[in-house]
């Protein structure tokens, strides 16, 4: 079966002052439609330069990119990114900010009401209808991310890419948010490619996590099928031995693989 998105032996250089730098290495990895991928590892090993190359902010040095069978060139309203920082215009209101991105992909064939609707609808799918018509200052910093996740998924994108979007956030607003993440998700069979250094938020919402290798020269360390069914309960997992088994994968390949491969 052919994977909704595929990376086949990706590499990366930078060319820096000092000369060429290498971040990532023969990066194989295939992403069936409606899969959620998280992407650890610790810093400098190429986790948000790989998805900034599904996302078409780089161009590969090497390799093949494809989402939906088509070449990646460049960024389009098909992959739609979410970064940590909201990035919600200061001068628009929650509205006027999902807005304009449903412009941007749907302004040349439906009307003004049409978008606005389309607007409407994702803030109600992050439960942010109540503050339609707020501006940035006026909402909390869990709720601007809200707003910035409505703005990709009223795109309707193929893929939702997710660099770390709840890492600046307190740990109960960030474990709200990922509740209501599943949700959407849930709803919208979303294929989603998350990057996050939390290894509890990479198991409780992926079916498969990337482990890297250190950086330079990054590449896929490993790979970990998730088995937990869905819905899940973070309450009910806490406890959960096949949780707490594929949490101990992850922590050992980060930390005892990465202290020998340092040695």
């Amino acid at each position: 079966m052919n994977a909704y998105i595929q990376l086949d032996n990706v590499g990366m250089q930078f060319n820096t002052k000092r000369g060429p730098f290498i971040a990532l290495r023969e990066v194989d990895l295939h992403i069936q439609k409606g899969e959620f991928v998280s992407i650890i590892g610790h810093s400098g090993c190429g986790k948000s330069t790989v998805l900034n190359l599904v996302a078409g902010l780089l161009d590969a040095t090497s390799g093949t990119l494809l989402c939906a069978g088509r070449e990646i060139r460049g960024p389009g309203p098909d992959r739609a990114v979410v970064f940590q920082n909201h990035s919600l215009l200061p001068w628009l209101t929650c509205t006027g900010n999902v807005l304009l991105a449903v412009e941007q992909v749907f302004g040349d064939k439906e009307s003004k009401a049409q978008m606005l609707e389309r607007a409407h609808a994702a803030l109600e799918l992050v439960h942010l209808t109540h503050a339609n018509d707020k501006f940035p200052h006026e909402i909390s910093g869990g709720m601007k991310q809200r707003v910035g996740i409505a703005r990709a998924l009223a795109m309707e994108p193929k893929a939702l890419l997710m660099d770390e979007p709840f890492g600046a956030l307190d740990a109960l607003t960030r474990a709200h948010l990922q509740d209501e993440l599943m949700s959407i998700c849930a709803a919208t069979q979303s294929t989603v490619i998350m990057v996050t250094h939390d290894v509890d938020e990479a198991v409780l919402l992926s079916d498969r996590i990337v482990m890297m290798t250190n950086g330079p020269s990054a590449t896929v360390g490993e790979i970990l099928h998730v088995e937990l069914p869905r819905p899940r309960e973070r309450l009910q997992l806490a406890d959960d031995a096949a949780y707490n088994h594929y949490r101990h994968e992850v922590l050992t390949f980060l930390y005892e693989k990465h202290h020998k491969t340092a040695a």
